[in-house]
């Protein structure tokens, strides 16, 4: 634990260190090993879960400080089925302020290739500590981008899973129609391992479904469907045709204006509805007579809003104003907007009925995804000079020395699968990395 607890005043990628219980259990995996008692290719690596998700012993802050000291004395049932499959749990990892962006109660998580931005969010320390080495893997959640978000920015491969595949019991949901849990690792092979032990139904939360996951290393390309859109990265096609793919040019992706927004604010006030009355109640604020339209995007009196740009500690009494905002959503809107949705999530079927997955920009479908409940993969396919900003040294000139390292910042693409084709995800992705040497590279720290 010494050289990834050296980096948490860096990076602040984790809330709690597991001081005590990590090591226990560590030693328990080596005595099993070595008693031949092997539980497969998880066993005794360490691992951390964002602090979104209830750990036994441990507080579950889920970015406040309203939650410090808060323990849940029940473990996630992800955090369960990990045990079971000998990974050690090192750190509860840090998440925004109730999973919005990467700002937290402590300050803000930063990414280890470039200290002076964020790493994204809302699974902020799973990426900035698998980028660093602090951990083999991170355990993420996403309602829209907050798995494939982080990933990009940090370098990291990743896996948003299909909506339903893996459990969210015992962690905190945004979205109840939209959350997933995933992972965020060094290579596709360990994200593919990691979702093997982690998938699966569940009685505790009615949305999982049982479908077969097959992680083949040796998938023949040419026996899959694969879209190409023009945004998609040239070096990760060119890469893909030479070992085999035969790729079908796609038309335009389908939209629906107006989808989202209003939504997606409901469900934030529906999951928060007993905090915000309690913070109401607290500064006595009567949500019935002042929340409308046009104060509900405001912060309560008296609180401060979330932070931005460098690193700063966060009041106790921060919160979302969306959480509020979705008091204000009418039923007749609300009803609209899920309509929409509808429609969205039709025309995506009939999108992808002849497709087992596409390749396209990095953020382009992340969005309309989120709420048509695809999954996707990302993969780091190539390192950008970085370049001295404005007024440094002329724009576009490579970066000159600064006073600390700068890192090359890995690219990545998205690889976007029909519903359940996770398996073709993620095997078309780990054909490529194991042609380029972009995941075995590490930031300077």
């Amino acid at each position: 634990l010494a050289r990834p607890k050296r980096l948490i005043p860096t990076l602040l990628w984790a809330v709690t260190i597991r001081e005590s219980q990590a090591p226990a259990e560590a030693a328990r995996a080596d005595a099993e090993i070595a008693a031949g008692k092997y539980r497969g290719p998880l066993h005794g690596l360490p691992y951390g879960v964002k602090d979104l998700f209830n750990t036994k012993g441990v507080p579950t802050t889920w970015g406040t400080a309203d939650f410090e000291n808060r323990i849940i004395d029940d473990d996630a049932e992800v955090v369960v089925r990990l045990r079971n499959a000998g990974a050690v749990l090192i750190a509860k990892l840090s998440t925004g302020l109730f999973a919005q962006n990467d700002q937290w109660f402590r300050g803000r998580t930063n990414n280890p290739w470039n200290l002076s931005q964020g790493s994204s969010g809302s699974s902020a320390g799973p990426a900035s500590a698998t980028a660093a080495g602090c951990v083999a893997f991170g355990i993420g959640t996403e309602t829209q981008g907050s798995i494939v978000s982080p990933a990009i920015r940090c370098g990291l491969s990743a896996l948003r899973p299909t909506f339903g595949r893996v459990s969210r019991a015992g962690g905190m949901v945004l979205a109840w129609s939209q959350d997933r849990v995933g992972p965020l690792c060094r290579t596709i092979e360990d994200c593919a391992m990691v979702f093997n032990a982690i998938h699966g139904v569940d009685e505790k939360d009615p949305s999982t479904v049982m479908t077969p996951f097959t992680f083949d290393r040796h998938i023949k390309l040419a026996s899959l469907r694969i879209g190409v859109d023009p945004s998609a990265p040239k070096e990760l096609v060119d890469k893909l045709k030479e070992l085999g793919m035969r790729p079908k040019d796609i038309g335009a992706r389908p939209t629906v204006p107006g989808v989202g927004g209003g939504g997606l604010n409901v469900e934030y006030a529906a999951a928060f509805d007993d905090y915000v009355q309690r913070k109401a109640k607290e500064i006595g604020l009567d949500l019935n007579t002042v929340i409308t339209p046009t104060t509900a995007g405001a912060p309560f009196p008296g609180t401060v809003p979330p932070p931005a740009g460098p690193p700063s500690p966060m009041a106790p009494a921060d919160w979302n104003p969306r959480f509020v905002n979705g008091r204000t959503v009418k039923a007749f809107e609300f009803l609209q907007n899920q309509r929409r949705r509808y429609v969205l999530v039709t025309r995506w079927a009939e999108f992808m009925k002849d497709l087992d997955l596409f390749i396209g920009g990095p953020y382009a479908d992340v969005a309309p995804n989120a709420q048509t409940g695809h999954p996707c993969a990302v993969v780091p396919y190539k390192f950008d000079v970085p370049v001295v900003p404005q007024g440094g040294g002329g724009a576009g000139a490579p970066a000159a020395p600064p006073a600390a390292p700068l890192n090359p910042q890995p690219i990545c693409a998205v690889i976007t699968g029909a519903l359940y084709r996770d398996d073709a995800v993620l095997s078309v992705a780990h054909q490529f990395q194991i042609h380029t040497d972009v995941s075995q590279k590490h930031p300077s720290l």
